[in-house]
């Protein structure tokens, strides 16, 4: 453990599929590593040659675990160079810092059903909450949406359970959200993970059906924008003046600057990251400020959020 970061080491790398890459670590020190619940994700620091990603990553490992942890990544083709990072760079043996584990996406265990919808590389928290619930007992289905090639590549984590099914973009596999939703029995929590467009479209359809709020979370990849036109932002407290590339967030240029910002999922969804504005205006791009928030044009969350025109000034 350094102060609240651990240091891990890459025990196995194994590509299992193309653009799909599992990695297991360990704590570096040979010790045991924070126990993380379903849902859980991980912030690690992926130091390349001449930049620095901060990348979060659900846990695909067993809750609880503490021997090892596990990440499976897909290699996106607009990176902006974590996802290529591990796939073309990171090896058995390398070390990698990380921030203790977070959740935003914890089952309720209270629910009576839980019903589950991934989309793509959405799947990777929902393993966790099925290793959790073959422990429990309790009731639960997992829709994943995916390519048809891909779906025997999660088989070790799903094994052949009568709870998951499978749909892709053709007839007859295509998932029929609204009637999936109507046939669920009351007190049942409805989960969704996957591209933004699937999300909101289940969002939407549960919201159509009647299913209360408290009974339908999401978790994003982050803002379905990625990049923009190069801007500045100056940091007020700080006396800072940043160029913002087309290719980095605000948050990645604030933390280039050597000044410490608080950040959790780095995907818009946390809050953690909602940063005073004092000067400009912001193209809200996050999961988390309401329409009266971002109208009153206060704060921004710097970690997916960028300039809409012009120059930023921040409370930093």
């Amino acid at each position: 453990m350094i102060g609240d970061t651990l240091l891990l080491q890459v025990a196995a790398v194994t590509d299992i599929a193309p653009g799909l890459r599992h990695l297991r670590l360990l704590a570096a020190d040979g010790g045991k590593l924070p126990p993380a619940a379903a849902g859980a994700h991980v912030q690690f620091v992926l130091e390349g040659a001449a930049r620095t990603w901060r990348n979060a990553y659900s846990l695909v490992s067993r809750p609880g675990a503490r021997d090892a942890w596990e990440i499976i990544v897909r290699r996106v083709p607009t990176s902006r160079g974590g996802s290529a990072f591990i796939h073309e760079q990171l090896k058995v043996g390398d070390r990698l810092v990380a921030g203790w584990p977070g959740n935003l996406f914890a089952p309720v265990r209270i629910a009576r059903h839980h019903l589950m919808i991934a989309g793509g590389i959405g799947i990777t928290p929902f393993l966790s909450y099925l290793a959790e619930f073959g422990f429990t007992g309790a009731g639960h289905a997992l829709h994943v949406c995916c390519r048809e090639t891909e779906k025997d590549v999660f088989a070790p984590w799903l094994g052949n359970s009568p709870a998951v099914a499978f749909h892709w973009d053709a007839d007859g596999h295509r998932l029929d959200i609204p009637a999936l939703l109507a046939r669920q029995p009351a007190g049942t929590h409805l989960y969704v993970c996957g591209p933004a467009a699937m999300n909101d479209e289940v969002m939407a359809a549960a919201a159509a059906a009647g299913w209360p709020a408290n009974h339908v979370h999401c978790e994003h990849f982050g803002s379905a924008l990625s990049g923009g036109e190069a801007f500045r932002a100056f940091l007020a407290r700080s006396g800072i003046e940043l160029e913002v590339a087309e290719d980095e967030s605000l948050l990645d240029a604030i933390e280039r600057a050597g000044v410490a910002a608080p950040c959790l999922c780095r995907g818009g969804a946390c809050g953690v990251c909602a940063t005073p504005l004092l000067e400009g205006e912001a193209e809200h791009r996050d999961h988390f400020l309401s329409a009266e928030e971002r109208a009153a044009g206060r704060l921004i969350m710097p970690c997916v959020s960028r300039a809409r025109a012009g120059r930023l000034v921040l409370d930093l």
